[in-house]
């Protein structure tokens, strides 16, 4: 099995487009996270409602992640990335346009977040597919190629969220979901044009789609190493979900008091996480992946233990950013280990697989937070959180299927 891509093509530029694309749709979604729920808490006031908003937010790429992963095997990489793209901009410019016309009940915008992060999944799903392929015409290394990757999605977050924060202060949430879509627009059109087609030398399909989704399932539960982190990425999700589709905008809102210091929040996150994947990226391959995974998510875990104290802002970003600094090599050394250990022509149903799995229980950390703060107060939530997420991470010391990270 092997991936064949047009000579003619400038293979450097392919890829690093496709880093260029990722990046334009990643900032409009970081609009879209601090956007939507920020619009929903100031205009009801409600945290619960809000948790509602970021349910119907993150619900869709659990069940758009697993079944469209097959889906994106059989239409192909590319085009599935352009179609995801065209169809969530179109569904997300609707919130801004009903709104403007006087017609956004709450649950027409919950039906709107809810397709649009359905649409969008695939894309997401069927970019990454093309990394290795695209990494191997650029002669680039797939260690250094998911760094990359990691640091766009990161450095995503260090300029769309200060700017969603920003944009919300000065326009209003609602009309930063205009720029929202265009960024899938522009995305789209970068994908047309300038990343060629990977065409993957597979066996005939079986014709089942149900076969291939389940596919999906047994390589999984086949593979201990793949399976034993993404058990541990369902909790953690579940818990940084709650924390930051939830906890944080309360937490701003009640000690802050204003969207810009939410956003600088998220923005020294995603800073600190492109320095740790840039550092990764120079010099990971002289260390143990088990070592640097374990130790690196138990320090991405203390942020909301401090924050449980309502520290002033300034304190508050630097823990944000140490926490950032931390998570960085995470993602680079999940997807180096998932692009090594799973087949080309399994890339779309596995992946996508994977997505649904890390997602799964995030819709129910939203929904708890929501009912958390409202039962007891910001300060017990974060406590609660912190402590959960602190003894998930701490089981990696022990846990004897990272000794498979190694190789």
């Amino acid at each position: 099995m092997h991936s064949v891509l047009p000579l003619e093509q400038p293979r450097r530029f392919a890829i690093y487009t496709l880093f260029i694309a990722n990046a334009i749709s990643m900032t409009g979604n970081n609009l879209m996270i601090l956007a939507v729920p920020w619009f929903v808490l100031v205009t009801t006031g409600s945290p619960a409602k809000t948790g509602i908003a970021a349910f119907f937010m993150i619900l869709p790429v659990v069940l758009a992640a697993f079944f469209g992963g097959a889906f994106v095997d059989r239409l192909g990489f590319k085009r599935s990335s352009i179609i995801a793209d065209i169809a969530s901009g179109v569904t997300i410019a609707l919130i801004p346009l009903l709104f403007a016309a006087g017609l956004l009940a709450f649950w027409v915008l919950l039906v709107l977040v809810f397709l649009g992060a359905l649409l969008d999944a695939p894309g997401t799903t069927a970019r990454e597919a093309l990394v290795p392929d695209l990494a191997g015409a650029a002669g680039m290394s797939l260690e250094r190629a998911s760094s990359l990757l990691q640091i766009v999605e990161r450095g995503s977050r260090l300029l769309g969220a200060p700017l969603a924060g920003l944009l919300i202060a000065v326009l209003g949430a609602q009309n930063v979901l205009w720029i929202d879509a265009a960024t899938f627009a522009v995305s789209a059109v970068l994908i047309i044009f300038t990343v060629p087609t990977v065409k993957i030398a597979t066996a005939a399909p079986s014709g089942n789609y149900l076969t291939e989704l389940t596919d999906g399932l047994r390589f999984i539960r086949r593979d201990r190493l793949i399976l034993a982190t993404t058990l541990t990425l369902i909790v953690t999700n579940l818990l940084d979900a709650a924390k930051s589709g939830v906890i944080l905008p309360v937490f701003v809102r009640t000690t802050y008091g204003s969207a810009v210091a939410l956003g600088l929040l998220f923005g020294v996150s995603g800073g600190g996480a492109v320095l740790g994947a840039i550092l990764y990226s120079a010099f990971g391959h002289k260390f143990s992946r088990r070592w640097v995974f374990s130790i690196a998510f138990i320090i991405a875990s203390l942020p909301a233990l401090v924050f449980a104290w309502l520290p002033p802002l300034p304190l508050a970003l630097i823990t944000q950013a140490v926490g950032g600094f931390a998570a960085g090599p995470l993602n680079p050394i999940l997807s180096t280990i998932q692009y090594e250990r799973v087949p080309a022509p399994m890339r779309g149903r596995v992946f996508g697989t994977l997505t649904a799995g890390a997602y799964v229980a995030m819709p129910v950390g939203v929904l708890l937070a929501g009912y958390l703060l409202e039962k007891i107060n910001l300060h017990w939530t974060l406590i609660a959180v912190g402590s959960c997420y602190l003894l998930a991470t701490l089981s990696l010391l022990i846990n004897p299927a990272l000794r498979d990270m190694e190789g």
